[in-house]
């Protein structure tokens, strides 16, 4: 089979899979982020590790996966859902400072080579994978906006990450021939990047004409976080790997390669996402 018939039934039996956990139970969806959280984590540490830098790998997965999943029941629990929404929303941004301090700590029984190297990768791990994971959640709580019983913002940026994804690289790998980022990411071309934009946000005029109670605005400038912050989140994944000398951060999801390579629009994005729904509802 080749690459591309391995990578589109990848990718369309994992849409499948998260969408149909959404529609039966914000708790199924969660545990199986809860998965790609650790997943991720451990890929992430095991692919940086080398020689000049060793993080601290099974802290850093287990730190991580404690904030997933203390996000997780404040956010799903009754009773904390509907505690007011913004000071559950810092949870993910106070928590890491602790984990970082007690990484530290850790690195004093070590004996390791470079500590300071050692200790900001470790960190590093809980910003770049285990919080936009986090973040995701928030989207997914009882009180949210729902439609056909799914979560609308939550499905909403589920789809246009998607959509931009698989738009971008088809019509890229057809008709690419400027490239968006040589340096970086030989394979992406403004044409593929401009038609996934134009996908992108035909389709968030289209859903506003679907649920109507979220109003148009915010759907286009969600459309518009995934294409700007998406594309960064994919080129960032991109350096580095170029920075480590490989080709994919893992085996584990055929024709996509590992966790960080499927999910990397989402890395940067998801964060910018919430941000944008937290000032929303503050203002």
């Amino acid at each position: 089979m080749s690459n591309f018939w391995t990578r589109t039934i990848t990718g369309l039996s994992m849409v499948f899979i998260l969408l149909l956990a959404l529609f039966f139970s914000g708790w199924v969806f969660a545990l199986i982020f809860l998965v790609i959280t650790v997943v991720g984590l451990w890929e992430f540490y095991g692919i940086i590790a080398s020689d000049l830098c060793l993080p601290q790998k099974r802290y850093g997965t287990m730190a991580g996966a404690l904030l997933y999943i203390v996000t997780m029941l404040v956010c799903l629990v009754p009773g904390f859902s509907s505690i007011n929404y913004l000071w559950i929303s810092y949870i993910p941004f106070l928590l890491p400072v602790p984990m970082f301090l007690f990484s530290f700590i850790i690195e004093l029984y070590r004996n390791k080579p470079n500590p300071l190297v050692n200790v900001a990768t470790t960190t590093f791990g809980f910003f770049y994978v285990a919080m936009p994971f986090s973040l995701l959640i928030f989207f997914n709580r009882p009180d949210v906006l729902q439609f056909w019983g799914l979560p609308v913002i939550l499905t909403g940026y589920f789809s246009f990450t998607w959509m931009y994804d698989t738009v971008a690289y088809l019509f890229g790998k057809q008709f690419g021939k400027h490239r968006l980022f040589e340096r970086i990411s030989p394979k992406k071309s403004w044409e593929g990047t401009i038609a996934g934009a134009i996908v992108t946000l035909s389709s968030a005029i289209g859903l506003y004409f679907l649920v109507k109670e979220l109003p148009l605005i915010d759907w286009l400038a969600m459309a518009a976080i995934v294409l700007v912050f998406g594309s960064l989140g994919d080129l960032a994944e991109s350096l580095l790997k170029r920075s480590l000398n490989i080709k994919d951060s893992g085996t584990i999801l055929p024709g996509h390669g590992g966790i960080l390579d499927r999910f990397d629009t989402m890395l940067i994005s998801a964060p910018f996402v919430f941000l944008y729904f937290f000032l929303r509802l503050s203002i």
